[in-house]
């Protein structure tokens, strides 16, 4: 989720993204989204000046026992690392996910 006002980007991950992206519209409209600084950009903002994109996928498993979660993990550590090398500000709760 990327705030087209202040720059400021929400990253996450989910094996289920549009329930994820679902949840995280809902948290927002009822004002009960655990990153305060978020909620309150929402509240001042307004959901238009907010963008929601995905920015990578796991190609699936063909293995019975695979676990994404170990490979999600990484990925959206790999997303936070490349967003901060090229200055982008990120809200709290995306720390919360590695």
């Amino acid at each position: 989720m990327h705030n087209i006002v202040n720059g400021m980007s929400l990253v996450g991950s989910s094996q289920n993204l549009p329930g994820m992206l679902n949840r995280q519209r809902f948290q927002l409209e009822h004002g009960s989204h655990p990153d305060l600084e978020l909620q309150k950009d929402w509240n001042e903002f307004g959901p238009g000046a907010f963008t929601f994109e995905i920015l990578d996928q796991l190609e699936p498993s063909n293995e019975a026992d695979y676990d994404p979660i170990e490979d999600l993990r990484v990925l959206a550590q790999m997303w936070l690392e490349k967003l901060k090398a090229s200055g982008e500000s990120l809200y709290k709760q995306s720390e919360r996910i590695v």
